[in-house]
């Protein structure tokens, strides 16, 4: 028996220790991440972090998502590989240049590791296709490679999202002492005295000095610019935290001056997370636009590498300049305010006036750069570092060391700079409130929307003790959606309802 015929058994040939060892290994691994995975979620909803056990929950169906995709590929291998066509369609869109038959003889390691591969696959195929005096549309290897490439890509974007939120967070947690020293003069009664009293200069103040007074003041482009050279050095500065919270806080929790914002901040930063971390439908689109445009002497992989590049500075500028036009609204207003200085958050600062167009160009930069790395260490592994996919050297140091810039520059500076830019929105998140309170709201709507819906029944039914009980609802409804909910406090509706039927009914 050959050796070449020797890698062809099948397991009516192979030894059942062999069979028996292999499958151990797979489920042993298997069970082990799996057990991981639950274990992590446990710990996760110990401590009470929904949004990053949410976050959890969206890996697993990434995991699961790829697991089909596995299977589809291993159950229809055979079917696709049986499909012939021509041999000119097979010659167009090539990734590689087609080797000359001088060259397909030499016994280079790359052509020498894929004719072992193939070499069953192809004696299978070629019996079939060649009857037609055709060829197979893709190979058994080329999807076994397809395969391996799509599970790397998940694995890598998941891994370098996590990095970053992780990298970013510890950014973000060194702004805690900025929050303690305020939560500290807040309990100081006669701090905030003094602060009500004062007078603030507004072009003495630091955060004006920092984003009007500089070299944007007269000149809008050099403001841009100004914005640009921030986000590399000081992308958020303790003036900035204090400015900015104060406008969160006044804009939209006036009756609770000591609300913790950098916990909030924390919250919503998790909940955006789960968001990110998931490949979504429009990215899957862009990887098979990629592969399609993988051509032959276009170097695709090289020029799309600069895409998340400008991305990530246009987002980081933007933020900057955001904190910018919220000092120019001030500063252009007021020359002396009595108390802090305080900012205007609005949806009209960010782009169309969509905070959530922000998000999305940031999950877009992770899952292109994640891209970039996997197809790199992809091709290195699978065909070598010499092969021709791979392109010369001249085109891989850039890209490598975009994609490290990236990964550092969003997880330092545009990552922390969207956690607190992202609040200055006209609306808050559901952050704001903590989970007992969501959970709280949420089922106190159900049970209105239900109330209602009976109430609009027994009036359709023709009921008048029905319909006097929905106007009295109704009006109740109406009541508790005007009522300003505060932290901390949380009256529950059911008891204003009663309060004002037994009012009405007086």
């Amino acid at each position: 028996m050959s050796g070449g015929e020797t890698e062809g058994e099948t397991l009516e040939y192979t030894p059942t220790w062999i069979v028996a060892a292999v499958c151990t290994v797979i489920v042993a691994i298997s069970l082990a991440v799996e057990r991981l995975l639950h274990y992590g979620g446990k710990y996760l909803k110990k401590k009470n972090q929904k949004p990053l056990f949410e976050a959890l929950q969206k890996i697993k169906e990434e995991l699961m998502l790829l697991g089909f995709i596995s299977l589809l590929l291993t159950v229809f291998q055979n079917v696709i590989s049986k499909i012939c066509v021509a041999h000119q369609v097979m010659e167009h869109l090539l990734p590689c240049k087609l080797p000359s038959e001088e060259e397909a003889a030499k016994p280079t390691s790359h052509f020498g590791r894929r004719k072992l591969f193939a070499e069953e696959s192809f004696e299978m195929q070629i019996g079939y296709c060649a009857k037609k005096h055709k060829v197979p549309l893709l190979s058994v290897e080329a999807l076994h490679h397809l395969h391996i490439f799509i599970f790397v890509l998940a694995i890598v974007h998941v891994t370098f999202c996590v990095l970053t939120v992780v990298f970013g967070g510890i950014k973000i947690r060194q702004w805690k002492s900025w929050e303690d020293s305020i939560a500290k003069e807040n309990y100081d009664s006669e701090q905030v005295l003094k602060k009500k009293k004062k007078v603030t200069h507004v072009n003495q103040h630091a955060f004006i000095k920092a984003h009007f007074l500089g070299m944007g003041k007269n000149s809008a482009f050099l403001g841009w610019v100004d914005s640009f050279v921030k986000q590399f050095y000081a992308s958020v500065t303790k003036s900035d935290y204090v400015t900015l919270r104060l406008g969160f806080i006044t804009t939209h929790c006036r009756g609770n001056p000591k609300f913790d914002f950098h916990k909030y901040m924390i919250r919503a930063l998790e909940d955006d997370f789960k968001k990110v971390v998931g490949i979504s439908w429009y990215l899957w689109v862009f990887v098979v636009i990629f592969l399609l445009m993988n051509i032959n002497g276009w170097h695709t992989y090289f020029w799309i590498a600069f895409a998340p590049f400008v991305l990530l500075l246009a987002v980081g500028t933007k933020l900057e300049h955001i904190i910018t036009q919220l000092a120019h609204e001030v500063a252009e207003k007021h020359v002396a305010i009595e108390g802090d200085l305080v900012v205007q958050p609005s949806d009209d600062h960010f782009w169309f006036g969509k905070p959530k167009i922000v998000l999305f160009l940031i999950h877009f930069i992770l899952f292109q750069n994640a891209f970039e790395i996997a197809f790199f260490f992809w091709i290195w592994l699978q065909y070598g570092f010499d092969s021709c996919i791979m392109g010369q050297v001249r085109y891989i140091v850039p890209r490598l060391i975009i994609g490290v810039f990236i990964q550092v520059l969003c997880s330092y500076s545009t990552l922390p700079l969207y956690a607190i830019v992202a609040q200055m929105g006209t609306n808050f998140k559901a952050a704001i409130f903590n989970e007992h309170v969501q959970v709280g709201l949420v089922g106190w709507a159900q049970k209105v929307k239900k109330k209602k819906a009976l109430e609009a029944a027994n009036d359709a039914s023709g009921s008048g003790s029905g319909s006097g009980q929905g106007q009295a609802s109704s009006h109740g409804g109406g009541l508790a959606s005007n009522m300003g909910i505060q932290l901390g406090k949380f009256i529950k509706p059911t008891k204003q309802e009663e309060t004002k039927q037994d009012e009405e009914t007086k």
